[in-house]
């Protein structure tokens, strides 16, 4: 039976078979204003809770920026203090080149021995990819980089945006490579009675709810609410 490591997110792993399977590869998509970057804060924060050393790499905001966007909820000291004892790093990364990132990724995954890791946002780096690379190599490079992290057994959590298109993803393939995907959505006039819903459109391996799920972020985060 495969370990299950637990979201974070409360109301979330009944939904999912108890839990992120260790090891995966998970996408995250949403449009702005979400709850993205707090969703993938608190996937990081449960697993420290646990004893588990966490990375999370943004390639679009500096590292203060992330830390006070989740002062609200005091993560902000939580994760200072997990950083000073080596168990967690927050890397502000620019690179250039794909092969360049996943190097740092699993340079920076070993060094703390990181069994959770958050990327924000793969849309970003790809944008400035796609620029200078054909579709077909670029789907192999990120193909590339979730066995990378397959491989080094972390389990992860890739952030993409939406931008009202069908695809679930920038390019609109990496949500055929990943293990799982979950989308988040924010709508100004939902018959649910928050703006924002969550649905798992895919996890591999587990029989998953498929109905839309409101959620709400509070003064804890993100808590997922019963259809």
């Amino acid at each position: 039976m495969e370990k299950r490591l637990k979201s974070g997110i409360p109301g979330l792993d009944p939904l999912i078979g108890g839990g992120f399977i260790e090891g995966s590869v998970n996408l995250l998509c949403g449009g702005a204003g979400t709850g993205k970057t707090i969703f993938g804060c608190q996937f990081l924060l449960q697993g420290l809770r646990e004893g588990e050393p966490g990375l999370y790499v943004t390639l679009e905001e500096d590292r203060e920026d992330i830390l006070n966007d989740v002062a609200e909820f005091g993560w902000d000291k939580e994760f200072r203090e997990y950083e000073k004892k080596g168990k967690f790093l927050l890397a502000s990364e620019f690179p250039t080149k794909i092969s360049d990132l996943q190097t740092k990724i699993i340079e920076a995954v070993e060094r703390i021995n990181a069994k959770r890791f958050v990327l924000d946002s793969l849309s970003i780096a790809e944008m400035g990819w796609a620029e200078e690379k054909d579709i077909a190599k670029l789907r192999r490079e990120i193909f590339d980089l979730m066995r990378a992290l397959k491989r080094i057994k972390t389990t992860s959590l890739l952030i993409t945006e939406l931008r009202g298109t069908k695809a679930l993803s920038t390019l609109g393939f990496e949500e055929f490579l990943a293990d799982s995907v979950i989308v988040l959505h924010y709508l100004e006039y939902s018959a649910l009675g928050t703006p924002r819903s969550l649905m798992i459109r895919k996890m591999r391996r587990t029989s998953h709810a498929t109905e839309i799920f409101p959620f709400e972020i509070t003064k804890k985060g993100i808590v997922v609410k019963k259809g």
